[in-house]
């Protein structure tokens, strides 16, 4: 089975086996997550979610990415500003995909 979830703003094409990083959730490692807001699950689509599917993950960890440079100038003016950013994340398994 294959499905479309959302979450964290984001839609992620899932089947069983897929590990996905998303924003990062504030639950503990080796946790079981349950994405209610499934958006399609073979080709079938919702209006605009399907309220019988359910997609069960586990998350694996917690972390951050790599860091991204953020740098801001203003020509002719002096002004230069180097600001960094890591955002965090969580790595999640796809167990199941459940019909109801």
């Amino acid at each position: 089975m294959k499905a479309v979830i959302e979450t964290g703003g984001k839609q992620y094409y899932v089947e069983e086996g897929t590990v996905l990083y998303i924003e990062k959730v504030d639950q503990p490692v080796n946790e079981e997550i349950i994405f209610d807001k499934v958006l399609m699950i073979n080709g079938v689509p919702g209006k605009p979610y399907l309220s019988n599917v359910t997609v069960t993950g586990e998350i694996v960890k917690h972390g951050k990415q790599k860091k991204v440079i953020v740098y801001k100038y203003k020509a002719k003016k002096k002004y230069r500003k180097t600001q960094g950013h890591r955002q965090p994340y969580t790595k999640v398994l796809i167990k199941t995909i459940k019909e109801k």
